[in-house]
């Protein structure tokens, strides 16, 4: 019984166990599941079917409208009597219907810049969704690198701490012996506990960043990752040369928001536009075509005329005419929609300076933080360079008794801080060249880390 038990809760655990496995993920995956599930992103979709719809409707105020009408009606009691010109007390049954159709002749242009606007705001909105994309893209990436770098970081501290643990089991054996000072012991127990935190603080971080990266990309069936990356002795690190003033060029050619901005600033000029028609005179053309139908309908030796040649000869009556509205005096709302309209447009045209001047600061400090990274890569290297050698005389050393432990010890601080400081320059360099496309405004889906 107690088996049967055991299996069933077994089998029930069973899809918990498997949703909770650790899956690979590259960084192209991790970008490509963002891009897909972004709730934001899916909002700037919606609205820009929004935007195309509104496109539709303007185009639409060019044709005609088109109207049908149909009614029919039962009086009973004292009523005129159209069809014998009398009043008389009776029942009667008629039907009617027409068509009609108006279509704007002049409107003071509003038509057209109404087009033109709903053409302006769906490419804003194009330029908005690439911008968020694009967000999305540098979010994504910046997350993977980062659990990449703290995962680099938490083999040092773990290679370190193996190494600390041997050193502590040959000062053991020594002190045994009487060839080293139980101090040394003590200092090595300490040494070996202070790595074991940092182990624990890297693990933390590691882990930090990986649900970081989970919640970026928003797929419930993904509860843990695991990066693939090349080593980072195989990462390509291979500086470039870069203008400022270029990059500032692109980037004001490139930029999406830059884009929308102006887009933004077309659809207000238009909407000026169609303030000031407002107060222009409009010009309608209307044409309709009607018909009815009474049971009181006669001609005299024939009786009552049918309904076909009532409805569709006899009472058929048609109509054709213009129409001309002249705003006079509307209590100065459109006069008031004008300046609002003016207003509007040179709000639009201010923000579009303080974005050119956003982009402009933004490339300035991602050049600058990039020729920095530049260097911090060349001195990292030397760096880690002299103090691995610092490191491995320190230890030569220190077996024939040349040097104390402390001294040991601070020369493997310094090899560790070196390789995570070469480490954290690596990825730094990488960041910073995905930084500079992100600001440029040529960020790509299809990212790799080599």
């Amino acid at each position: 019984m107690n088996r049967i038990f055991i299996l069933g809760f077994t089998f029930l655990l069973l899809p918990l166990f498997a949703q909770a496995q650790t899956a690979e993920v590259t960084l192209q995956e991790a970008v490509d599941i963002a891009l897909e599930n972004n709730y934001q992103l899916k909002q700037a979709r919606n609205n820009k079917e929004l935007t195309e719809t509104g496109i539709f409707s303007a185009k639409a105020e060019f044709a005609p409208s088109l109207n049908a009408s149909f009614n029919g009606s039962r009086n009973v009691g004292r009523q005129f009597v159209q069809e014998d010109l009398s009043f008389d007390d009776r029942t009667t049954y008629s039907f009617s219907g027409g068509v009609s159709t108006n279509i704007t002749l002049f409107n003071g242009f509003s038509n057209i810049a109404n087009l033109r606007q709903a053409r302006a705001e769906d490419a804003s909105q194009e330029e908005t969704l690439q911008r968020l994309r694009e967000e999305i893209i540098f979010n994504t990436a910046s997350r993977y690198l980062e659990v990449v770098l703290n995962e680099e970081l938490l083999k040092i501290a773990e290679a370190t701490l193996e190494a600390s643990r041997s050193q502590l089991e040959q000062i053991e054996a020594q002190v045994e012996v009487g060839a080293r000072p139980t101090v040394d012991l003590f200092n090595q127990e300490s040494t070996v506990a202070s790595d074991e935190l940092t182990v624990v603080q890297r693990q933390n971080a590691v882990d930090v960043s990986r649900a970081q990266l989970i919640r970026i990309m928003q797929d419930d069936k993904i509860t843990a990752v695991e990066t693939v990356v090349p080593s980072v002795d195989e990462l390509a690190i291979v500086p470039v040369n870069i203008n400022l003033n270029d990059m500032i060029e692109a980037a004001l050619d490139n930029r999406s928001d830059f884009k929308a901005q102006e887009f933004a600033i077309e659809s207000n000029r238009q909407n000026q536009t169609i303030a000031r028609a407002n107060m222009l005179p409009s010009l309608t053309a209307s044409a309709s075509i009607n018909s009815r139908y009474s049971d009181q309908f006669e001609l005299p030796g024939l009786g009552l005329v049918p309904f076909t040649d009532q409805f569709f000869e006899d009472q058929v009556s048609r109509s054709l005419g213009f129409s001309l509205s002249i705003p006079i005096f509307n209590r100065w709302n459109n006069r008031t929609n004008l300046q609002n309209a003016k207003i509007t447009l040179k709000n639009s045209q201010l923000q579009l300076d303080n974005i050119r001047f956003q982009i402009t600061e933004e490339v300035r400090q991602a050049y600058n933080d990039y020729q920095a990274v530049v260097k911090e890569v060349e001195s990292s290297e030397k760096a880690l360079i002299a103090a691995q050698r610092a490191f491995e005389t320190e230890q030569q050393r220190y077996e024939i008794g040349s040097t104390t432990l402390i001294e040991l010890n601070q020369a493997n601080a310094n090899f560790v801080q070196a390789q995570s400081e070469r480490v954290q320059a690596i990825y730094n360099f990488i960041f910073q060249e995905q930084l500079l496309d992100y600001y440029i405004g040529r960020l790509d889906r299809t990212l790799t880390i080599d």
